[in-house]
């Protein structure tokens, strides 16, 4: 029996793009690709924009589904929603896919708005078990095997250098064990309410704008000005 897909994007018969299920996860990724909620009584969704245009709709929609099977949702996206692979300036054919998950995975990372988000991206790559960096490990590992395979100078010497990228990813893994539980930990600074600001602005402004008006202590008299010189008249 299939596994159902924790996320659908569809496009209703209405023509409104909407994308069901999820987590608080997938909520955030939904957003930051430009899904806005819709909510009744009894239930809440998300949608793109109105008036967007099909062509814009399907980028958005393809992009979100990017996004969300890079950090291992499984996605259902329909099939009139789907677009072209991502590309860059040096891979201009979309060649490169697994380099491109990373890239948007770091695209969602720049994006995350909790520490809590952050950490569940950073999960991703560190895991010790299914992280990229123990799987990059690995990958180096099968490639200094393939490079002896050839039982050349050569190949030994490949062999070596790709045996010790393997042991500095690994090396590096063990270093950050505890990073996703650190930055998880973290707490943004708060925002200071405005009475704070307006304190803090007079606190530290210029003492020429502080002294400008001379203060009147309570009780005293005002200063009487110095009399009008009057001008000598003659008849």
């Amino acid at each position: 029996m299939p596994t159902p897909p924790d996320v659908v994007i569809t496009r209703h018969p209405t023509g409104n793009v909407i994308a069901e299920g999820g987590d608080e996860l997938a909520t955030t990724l939904l957003k930051r690709a430009g899904f806005v909620i819709e909510t009744t009584p009894r239930s809440f969704w998300y949608r793109l924009p109105w008036d967007m245009g099909e062509a814009r709709e399907n980028q958005m929609a393809s992009h979100a589904a990017r996004m969300l099977t890079a950090v291992g949702y499984r996605v259902d996206l329909g099939p009139d929603l789907h677009t072209g692979l991502l590309t860059t300036p040096s891979d201009p054919r979309g060649e490169r896919v697994h380099g491109h998950q990373i890239l948007r995975l770091t695209d969602v990372l720049n994006g995350a708005e909790t520490y809590e988000t952050a950490a569940d991206l950073t999960g991703h790559v560190l895991d010790p078990n299914d992280g990229v960096l123990v799987r990059l490990s690995e990958f180096f590992e099968a490639a200094a095997e393939q490079a002896k395979a050839s039982e050349t100078d050569a190949g030994w010497d490949l062999s070596y250098d790709f045996a010790e990228t393997a042991a500095t990813l690994a090396s590096l893994g063990e270093d950050l064990h505890d990073a996703v539980d650190q930055l998880r930990a973290l707490d943004r600074p708060a925002q200071p309410s405005w009475q704070a600001r307006v304190a803090s602005y007079y606190a530290t402004a210029p003492a020429a704008q502080r002294t400008a008006t001379a203060a009147v202590t309570p009780g005293a008299p005002a200063p009487t000005p110095p009399p009008a010189s009057r001008p000598n008249r003659t008849r």
